[in-house]
């Protein structure tokens, strides 16, 4: 039995001495520990041993396999300790070597855009105001003069949640909220994201931006109302730019109109971009419906106010003369780039 474990010992320190992975490391300890191992195979040898053998034996080969054990651990932490310092040496980075530099990002232009927007009614006196996108009936709706049933909610393509509860169509809630909660006078803009169910298309998106202002005072007019939209045009687009108001309808406003503003491209003068009329539909705008204030809480008799809302990829398109709206969406880093 002694000299059997000898040999087994002698066989291991041969191997160990030219074992140089952790890979070979573990077969070598199952050749010598394992189930059907050398050593293994001495204990189950017993059997032919006498009864006054075996606790001698026994106990010689427990000892062997404690000093077997110790050995290939020893060799292990040898092993891991080559392969961490091959593996440093390996990833071992030179700090004087010149970095190649990261790419770097650019603002969206429909940012640009808006923060010059909003740079431009701030400048004039407006407060920012934001609310939720998921929204009650009654703020989306009802208090915007569209009460249940009216034929207007068709056309806003609503996204409900449940009955009560939409996905906002217009940050018009925004101002519903403000004029609820403020007393006169008041002057904000309202920008954020709005939902309705158009199909994706070059012109339509079931996600898109808006900016929306509210003016509420003692005596506004609707001079008022043109006169800080030509600012913000002559802003944005430069000298030279004004304002033409068109009739329209719109629930919350009274009277209503459509504004366009001088072709930035031919300066009205007529060309392809505004299909030669000189002009571009940009916003919809009016006074405020006097009903709308009492609701809202506000003495229409004392009170007066215009708002006008402004969409923010439609001027986006227009001041860069992007011909795709879902170009805005599709994160293509060719495309953004070229606002860098």
């Amino acid at each position: 039995m002694k000299e059997k474990i000898a040999q087994i010992e002698e066989l291991l320190v041969t191997e160990l001495a030219v074992c140089d992975s952790l890979q070979a490391l573990d077969a070598l300890r199952v050749k010598v520990l394992g189930k059907k191992g050398e050593l293994t195979a001495l204990l189950r040898g017993m059997g032919q041993l006498s009864p006054e053998e075996r606790p001698v034996a026994g106990q010689m080969i427990n000892e062997a396999r404690e000093k077997f054990t110790a050995m290939l651990e020893e060799k292990q932490a040898l092993l891991k300790a080559q392969a961490q310092e091959a593996a440093l040496k390996r990833e071992t980075i030179d700090v004087t070597q010149p970095a190649a530099m990261p790419k770097a990002g650019c603002v969206h232009p429909m940012t640009l855009v808006l923060n010059e927007v909003v740079d431009c009614f701030t400048g004039m006196g407006f407060e920012v105001v934001e609310g939720p996108e998921v929204e009650l009936d009654h703020y989306n709706f009802e208090l915007m003069n569209i009460p249940k049933n009216h034929p207007a909610r068709d056309a806003q393509d609503t996204f409900y949640v449940d009955d009560n509860i939409v996905l906002r169509t217009h940050t018009s809630p925004v101002q519903a909220r403000t004029m609820l909660t403020r007393k006169p006078p008041i002057r904000v803009i309202c920008p954020g994201r709005v939902y309705r169910a158009d199909e994706m298309d070059a012109t339509h998106s079931p996600v898109f931006h808006q900016l929306e202002g509210l003016v509420i005072d003692k005596d506004v007019t609707m001079a008022d109302l043109r006169g800080t939209l030509n600012a913000f045009a002559e802003r944005l687009y430069g000298k030279g730019i004004t304002t033409r108001f068109r009739p329209s309808f719109f629930p919350f406003t009274e009277p209503s109109a459509e504004v366009d503003l001088t072709c930035v491209a031919c300066h009205g003068k007529g060309c392809r971009v505004c299909k030669g009329t000189g002009w571009i539909e940009v916003l919809g705008c009016g006074m405020v419906n006097p009903h709308v204030l009492e609701m809202c809480g506000i003495d229409p008799k004392e009170y007066s106010g215009f708002a006008f809302g402004i969409g923010i990829e439609r001027i986006t398109m227009q001041r860069y003369g992007i011909p795709d709206l879902r170009l805005l969406f599709e994160g293509d880093v060719r495309f953004l780039g070229q606002f860098r």
